[in-house]
């Protein structure tokens, strides 16, 4: 148990490290596309980390009326909140779903060729046809964010409950359980390990397919001030800095779901107290 523990703090350390060498490389390359002559505009090849941070904190208004930081957290509101209506929808089909599969093969059979063939379409050749669909490019993009998160969380749920032993099925229905008393006290407990890793996969799915679909469509949106900035409406810095922000959300996205997950499953309550 010590050893183990032992592995567990040294996960910061692991994650320090990476961080650090992550960034010494982009600098490294950054000072390289410099020095080249070739390039006659390194900022659009890849610029220095510390000039995107900087474009961050300048005063200077881009259009007018707001600076870079301003337009992209105001983008940047719009799609979180879009991802997270589609995150939700598709989380709670998803695990219905699972639920219904698992009762019954005759839904496991249906449902599942469907499942996979879902999520085998491209996210951007699925825009244009969940658009034809819905008539709104603002519902096609929650529902887009839906489609995308209800496969893992479906798959890793259906696996949860089935990976459930057979001597508990046994021991709840030798208590005269009924079948609702079996998933409430024992199946839906035993699968949310398995549920929160289909959450942490499909959270920043929903938030890149927001992104994503928003290239293609016009409004606002994280996805809409990318084209525009690749489009030359503003500096490059910008383009970058949405690039940034955006893999930012994706990661606190997946970090959010593992936070949740620590405060509500009973796996990890009884790691925290066995380091107690």
């Amino acid at each position: 148990m010590a050893e183990l523990n032992k592995k567990k703090e040294s996960n910061p350390f692991v994650t320090l490290v990476w961080t650090l060498g992550f960034f010494i490389i982009w600098e490294i390359i950054a000072f390289l596309v410099e020095a080249s002559p070739s390039i006659r505009s390194p900022e659009k090849v890849l610029p220095h980390f510390w000039k995107i941070i900087a474009t961050a904190f300048d005063s200077k208004k881009i259009n007018g009326s707001e600076t870079a930081i301003q337009l992209v957290w105001l983008n940047a509101k719009v799609t979180l909140l879009r991802s997270a209506q589609g995150f939700f929808i598709g989380a709670s089909i998803g695990f219905l779903l699972a639920i219904l599969m698992s009762l019954t093969n005759v839904v496991k059979k249906i449902a599942f060729p469907y499942l996979m063939i879902i999520q085998m379409i491209p996210i951007l050749g699925m825009a244009p046809i969940i658009l034809s669909f819905t008539g709104d490019i603002d519902t096609s993009r929650v529902v887009i964010a839906a489609i995308l998160t209800f496969y893992p969380v479906a798959t890793n749920t259906l696996a949860g409950l089935e990976a459930v032993e057979k001597e508990k099925h046994e021991l709840m229905y030798s208590y005269a359980a009924k079948k609702w008393q079996l998933y409430i006290k024992t199946l839906i407990p035993a699968c949310i390990p398995y549920l929160f890793t289909g959450l942490k996969v499909s959270a920043p799915l929903a938030i890149t397919a927001s992104i994503l679909v928003d290239t293609l469509q016009g409004g606002i949106g994280l996805g809409c001030l990318l084209s525009q900035s690749l489009k030359g409406a503003m500096t490059r810095y910008v383009f970058w800095l949405i690039v940034v922000i955006s893999a930012a959300i994706g990661i606190l996205s997946y970090l959010l779901m593992g936070i949740i997950e620590d405060l509500v499953s009973s796996h990890k309550k009884a790691e925290r107290a066995c380091k107690r």
